[in-house]
């Protein structure tokens, strides 16, 4: 089976445990939140590994650099989501220092990967 370029990145990785995460976390929010908030963070949480992974099958740096550019940017609005999902309660706050924390690797990840991209 052949393994694509963007499955080796540890930034592409870690974004798809991400999502895995967010989809078993949610799955346990309200079911009034399902086409709301529930669905926001699900669709946000793939698009972060989804742009690594089109913005890898790019062929100049500047176009990869700005698929990188909207990941980080779906990053940050899932991290506004988390934020909010605890200030709903709808996650504890162990939870929530979890995922914010695996969101701040994810983000550290993506920022070195936009900075490569940058000086080749």
């Amino acid at each position: 089976m052949k393994t694509f370029s963007f499955e080796k990145l540890i930034a592409w990785q870690k974004a798809r445990e991400l999502a895995i995460e967010i989809f078993k976390i949610t799955k346990h929010f309200p079911k009034d939140e399902l086409f709301g908030m529930t669905s926001q963070m699900r669709r946000c949480s793939v698009s972060i590994a989804s742009n690594l992974a089109e913005g890898s099958g790019r062929s100049s740096m500047k176009d990869k650099a700005r698929f990188t550019e909207i990941s980080f940017g779906s990053a940050l609005e899932l991290l506004n989501q988390v934020i909010l999902s605890f200030d709903f309660e709808y996650i504890e706050e162990k939870k929530y220092i979890e995922i914010r924390e695996k969101i701040t690797e994810v983000t550290l990840l993506i920022d070195g990967l936009y900075k490569s991209q940058l000086l080749k």
